[in-house]
């Protein structure tokens, strides 16, 4: 799947190294050109909300990126920290212009990220993107500069938080009092709404994660780190966890075992039970090619199908849009539901979760128990030259070893070989049923790879 990104706009925002790689400079141009562009297409001057994680670059950012925004003439509402979900749910509950998050959603504190979003609550569109770009790269900025009036002015707009709270708390369909949980928001954006949510729901609740000081997001704690999550439910006899990333977007959940429930066994489990209600359109879930071949295989035997996307939530949401799916994910987390909300929310996939539980009255160690997860194995290899990326189907012993494997495997296992976006790696994945012949597969690629064109 060949994937066109733009020069700045990658598969999520503009991201970079806080005040190195992402300087403030860059975010006033991000406001100013964006806003701008946002006018070109708007008979009214545009309502535009803006919005932050908890990381602490994000004050710096989110201030020159108003400053640019009101430079051209944009009413601006400055929601705060609240989570990404949070501000795509505003801007397309209240139909305002766009939406703008700083973010670097599961990275460490040192990066950040500013994504737009559109009227929609969608990510902005890519032709859209291209004409910002255009303007940051023009040799001179000759946008107008009013001294006082065609000033954009700035709002506070603290009801937001609410709003989404309360949004999260009805597709509860209910409460969930007789469940006790453990809750990790990861010291990030979602510290601010998830106490609250569950709070008002009923819930037994414990959380960590929710003392975020600009410096420990996500820091050996959240969704890519649930170690402590998962002792926490053991040591508290809770029914479940939920582990949330940095800016809320993502949800990797633990059974009351303490054993880690990823996102294809969610994506089944919630899958399964929309189907039995008859509200998976089409019986499809759409996912990304990093799914499990289990996750496939259950959905197959339980009268579902899987639709295939390129890594990463955008192209979920693109293909869900397109053909008129109603569910889909990534293996990371990343859960949407379209009828619900237009991008991955892990606060409300965790509602989605427990209400499965509550309905069916299963423990979560049973429902992730109908699927089985087929031994994985990614190995990246380091390039000797860039451009091998490109062209590193035209080694034909790599194809090859390649083909010889996948005979080997059938219909038993799979291989995926694609380069990085973003390094000069070759990633080789395999998954089979057992772990020695996974580990033939992918040492056996490997070897020739490294061979062909590795680092020497």
């Amino acid at each position: 799947m060949e994937i066109q990104l733009g020069k700045y706009f990658g598969t999520d925002g503009v991201r970079g190294e806080a005040n190195v790689g992402l300087k403030p400079e860059m975010a006033f141009k991000l406001g100013r050109f964006g806003g701008y562009v946002l006018s070109q297409h708007e008979a009214k001057q545009p309502k535009v909300y803006v919005a932050r994680d908890t990381r602490i670059s994000g004050q710096m950012l989110s201030t020159s990126l108003i400053s640019g925004l009101l430079s051209v003439g944009i009413e601006v509402f400055d929601l705060g920290v609240i989570a990404t979900p949070g501000l795509a749910y505003m801007v397309k509950k209240d139909t305002v212009s766009a939406g703008v998050m700083i973010t670097a959603s599961h990275n460490p504190a040192l990066d950040n990220g500013i994504k737009f979003f559109g009227g929609d609550g969608f990510k902005l569109d890519d032709a859209k993107e291209l004409e910002i770009e255009a303007l940051i790269d023009a040799a001179e900025d000759t946008l107008p500069r009013p001294s006082a009036e065609g000033l954009g002015k700035l709002h506070e707009y603290k009801e937001a938080k609410q709003k989404y709270i309360s949004f999260l708390e009805s597709a509860a369909d209910g409460n969930f009092s007789n469940f006790k949980i453990v809750i990790d928001t990861a010291n990030g954006a979602t510290s601010t709404t998830a106490r609250s949510v569950y709070s008002d729901l009923g819930a037994d609740l414990e959380v960590i994660g929710d003392t975020p000081d600009g410096l420990n997001i996500n820091h050996n704690i959240g969704s890519t780190h649930p170690e402590l999550l998962a002792e926490k439910v053991v040591e508290k006899g809770a029914a479940a966890g939920f582990a949330y990333d940095g800016d809320g977007d993502r949800i990797i959940a633990v059974d009351e075992q303490g054993q880690i429930v990823d996102g294809d066994k969610i994506m089944f489990i919630i899958g399964k039970q929309l189907q039995a209600q008859g509200k998976l359109a089409k019986n499809a879930v759409v996912t990304t090619v990093m799914s499990n071949i289990g996750f496939h295989k259950a959905l197959e035997d339980n009268g579902m199908k899987s639709i295939i996307t390129a890594v990463g939530d955008r192209y979920v949401v693109e293909e869900m849009r397109k053909s008129g799916y109603s569910y889909g994910g990534e293996q990371s987390g990343h859960m949407i539901f379209m009828e619900l909300s237009p991008t991955g929310d892990g606060q409300l996939s965790s509602i989605q979760l427990l209400k499965v539980m509550r309905d069916t009255g299963k423990k979560l160690s049973e429902l992730a128990a109908e699927l089985t997860i087929y031994p994985q194995k990614l190995v990246n290899v380091r390039l000797a030259e860039l451009s091998y990326k490109d062209n590193w189907e035209d080694f034909k012993a790599i194809t090859d070893i390649i083909a010889e494997k996948e005979s080997l495997l059938g219909e038993s296992g799979r291989i995926l070989v694609r380069p990085s976006g973003t390094e000069p790696l070759l990633r080789v994945m395999a998954e089979a049923p057992t772990q020695e012949l996974v580990d033939d597969v992918v040492d056996g690629i490997v070897e020739v790879v490294k061979r062909e064109i590795g680092e020497k």
